[in-house]
């Protein structure tokens, strides 16, 4: 794939007004370092959104403090654990200094049995992310789009809930808030997979549920409405680094990764036409996201409903384009190029709902792309890996940061074995080196309408718990491995402890 605005087979980058920019930012620029407490200024760019971008900034950096926080408090400790009464003032310090609460029995040392440093900053780690869960940012940043609500205009384009499926990659943690820019009024499920290889069974449920909520209460909006549901497919790549950088359950190979989550997408959609009557059908749409820039592809439809890996709009190009635009010419340029992405007029009736949704996607992210390039430059200095954490079971977006988590979503060990195999490789790839452990947050769902289901959740968490153990041996014997099970009504309840796991049970 090549940096152009809209690449199709035999074609070229689109309309002539397109053909004055092309200046991208050439791979080999140095790179900005973190901008962390730097205040956002307000771009010249006309579709920047500083508002929504200087809060997300504030979030990105109150997350990052918390977490940069941990280590000068546990060194500062460490040097006085000897001291007599230090368990009691060390507890002290760690929930004025980290706000967490720790045991005194994990803080008492002696010369003959010191404190467990690596176990203590998992425990941190672990403890600051719960927090920070349950500070509750308010996520309702982006709700609306000039003016309107994302529901009113996701419906108006032809759909009515958004199910969006990423890979595991930590440096995709911020797909929704800050990436895409998507409000969680229209999305019904994030669920991150290696490679973004999704379930399709599951996710034909997932389609089932929200279907069967519009015939029996008519939410979202009514069956009858013509309106359908909406999977997205996020594949990532690197144009820092294309042949390391990329998605390693793809060989970093951006057109495999594509190629992969575009025939599961087919899959899906073809899965509800062949198991439901009545011309059952759903809408299918692949994303990629550079993770050293933000900057998004959208694989456009064609009139017929067809995408290719070779067809997409590239933002990073397109920002290019649209930088010296009033406004309203940047927002018409990427109706234009959307529409030469999918080889329709302007005025094509019958691809106009997807069209006007890709429009918007590109447009949340070209304020994203700008907001990166005022806090880090262009592009971030962290091209790889620097996740903190792992988090296994249910999907956790109260805290988006990219590379805070590698996220893997599951139920049983057995089904995501594969995803947390990727994930303890990163995170002891990252930690070992520094005598650090793996961190683990197991995080069950769990609907309190339902007679005894916290029961059962709390007993899904502590089998992940054993079963995680059980795998990672060799981690668990070390006391390189820390877990933290808890449990959470989806209506928003604070989160419950289910079982504070160490290294051995």
């Amino acid at each position: 794939m090549t940096g152009v605005a809209v690449r199709r087979p035999g074609s070229h980058a689109g309309p002539k007004r397109f053909e004055r920019a092309r200046g991208i930012v050439p791979h080999g620029m140095p790179w900005a370092p973190s901008a962390a407490g730097k205040p956002f200024v307000a771009s010249q760019y006309p579709l920047a959104d500083p508002s929504v971008s200087s809060a997300l900034r504030a979030r990105a950096d109150e997350i990052e403090s918390a977490f940069a926080a941990i280590e000068p408090t546990l060194r500062d400790l460490a040097t006085r654990q000897f001291a007599d009464g230090f368990a009691e003032q060390a507890r002290a310090e760690l929930s004025s200094r980290l706000g967490l609460d720790v045991p005194v029995e994990i803080l008492t040392a002696d010369w003959a049995t010191p404190l467990d440093m690596r176990r203590l900053y998992a425990r941190c780690v672990l403890g600051t992310f719960r927090r920070l869960i349950e500070r509750a940012f308010d996520r309702g940043l982006a709700e609306l789009s000039d003016g309107e609500s994302a529901e009113i205009l996701i419906q108006r384009w032809g759909f009515h809930a958004i199910d969006i499926s990423p890979c595991a990659d930590g440096r995709l943690s911020g797909v929704v808030d800050y990436i895409l820019r998507v409000p969680p009024s229209v999305v019904v499920s994030r669920r991150s997979f290696a490679g973004a290889m999704f379930d399709v069974a599951e996710t034909l449920r997932q389609w089932e549920t929200v279907e069967l909520r519009r015939f029996r209460e008519g939410m979202p909006n009514a069956a009858d409405a013509p309106t359908r549901f909406l999977k997205i497919g996020v594949y990532h790549f690197s144009s820092a680094d294309p042949r390391h950088g990329g998605c390693a359950a793809h060989g970093s190979d951006d057109r495999r990764a594509a190629g992969a989550v575009l025939e599961r997408l087919e899959q899906f959609a073809e899965a509800v036409r062949l198991t439901h009557c009545c011309d059952a059908e759903a809408a299918i749409l692949l994303v990629g996201v550079d993770t050293d820039t933000d900057a998004i592809r959208v694989h456009v439809p064609d009139a017929y409903g067809r995408m290719t890996v070779d067809r997409a709009v590239d933002n990073a190009t397109l920002y290019e384009q649209t930088r010296d635009l009033t406004r309203d010419a940047a927002k018409e340029a990427i109706r234009d190029a959307v529409a030469t992405c999918a080889g329709v007029a302007l005025d094509d009736a019958q691809t106009e709902g997807i069209r006007w949704f890709c429009g918007y996607l590109l447009k949340n992210n070209l304020a994203q792309v700008d907001a990166v390039r005022a806090w880090h430059g262009g592009a971030y200095a962290d091209r790889g890996h620097t996740e903190r954490l792992i988090v296994v079971g249910d999907a956790v977006d109260d805290v988006q940061l990219r590379n805070l988590a590698f996220q893997a979503q599951m139920s049983t060990l057995e089904e995501g074995a594969a995803d947390l195999d990727v994930g303890v490789r990163i995170l002891r790839e990252l930690h070992e080196p520094r005598g650090l452990g793996v961190p683990v947050f197991i995080h069950v769902v769990y609907d309190p309408r339902i007679p005894g289901a916290r029961d059962v959740a709390e007993i899904r968490a502590r089998r992940l718990g054993s079963a995680i153990r059980s795998r990672y041996a060799d981690l668990a014997q070390t006391g390189a491995l820390e877990l933290l099970a808890v449990v959470r009504a989806n209506d928003g309840s604070t989160l419950a402890l289910a079982e504070q796991m160490g290294a051995i049970a």
